[in-house]
């Protein structure tokens, strides 16, 4: 099982290093703007080396938008980040499910997911799988309640599109992680990734906070069991990054590693 971090854009292969991660997350561009990614300075080392690489998009995506100022710019990001990400050999684009606002069709959002994959399949698809995350809050969100996340599936599954389990998120949305995988494979029928967050604050909150696996020295203190998010990592079977405090990244990594044994070959 590989065990990796998000980390800063800049120097993704040091960073892994010093983590000690056999995979790693980062974004291709300011994930707080519309900017198109450029080619990334460790293209050749990434494509060259061993490491898991997957790819968040910008956090102004939001592809379930009914506001044609967000979601036709937020598809064209979609297409150009999952470009940038197969340049640099990633096994993923993640996207968050995004939200409609009060008063609006949670099925409008829903059919624009869809459109995106209809209309990008005819150009001849993405450069990478796109792995839909699940959200902590938003009272009209796509992907934080599980009958909603069926409901997306039933349009995209067909797609091939894919789908990253955030505990963080999960928790903070009030969803048991006791049988969580189970609940989602029998949705989405697989998960490619999981974000192995711990959280801030307390379960049903809708915050996304994350803190770190294990309260280590210098890691911050989690309302999760880490024994819990271990089992999570367990039956999922799939690459895991943790997205928490860069302080305590390397701890959360040598816990998991201990806890699940060693990368699979």
């Amino acid at each position: 099982m590989q065990i990796g971090a998000h980390v800063k854009d800049d120097d993704p292969v040091g960073a892994a290093h010093t983590r000690g991660a056999d995979a790693v997350q980062f974004f291709l561009a300011d994930p707080q703007s519309w900017k198109a990614p450029t080619k990334h300075p460790q293209t050749d080392e990434l494509l060259a080396g061993e490491l898991t690489v997957f790819v968040h998009s910008p956090y102004m995506v939001n592809v379930a938008s009914l506001n044609n100022r967000i979601r036709i710019p937020s598809r064209k990001l979609v297409v150009q980040h999952a470009a940038g990400a197969a340049k640099v050999g990633a096994q993923g684009l993640v996207v968050h499910g995004g939200h409609v606002r009060q008063g609006e069709d949670p099925e409008d959002g829903i059919a624009n997911w869809r459109k995106l994959f209809e209309r990008q399949q005819d150009e001849g698809g993405f450069g990478v799988p796109i792995l839909i995350e699940n959200t902590a809050g938003g009272d009209y969100a796509m992907a934080r309640h599980f009958d909603m996340l069926a409901r997306l599936w039933d349009v995209v599954g067909e797609f091939g599109a894919g789908f990253c389990l955030d505990t963080c998120h999960a928790f903070a949305s009030g969803e048991d992680l006791d049988g969580i995988v189970e609940r989602v494979m029998a949705i989405t029928g697989r998960i490619d990734l999981v974000h192995l967050n711990n959280s801030r604050d307390e379960f049903g909150s809708t915050r996304d906070r994350h803190a770190n696996v294990i309260p280590g020295k210098r890691g911050t203190r989690g309302t999760i069991d880490p024994e819990q998010l271990v089992a999570v990592c367990a039956d999922a079977g799939a690459p895991v990054v943790v997205e928490t405090p860069a302080e305590g990244q390397a701890e959360d990594i040598a816990y998991l590693r201990d806890a699940l044994g060693p990368p699979s070959t």
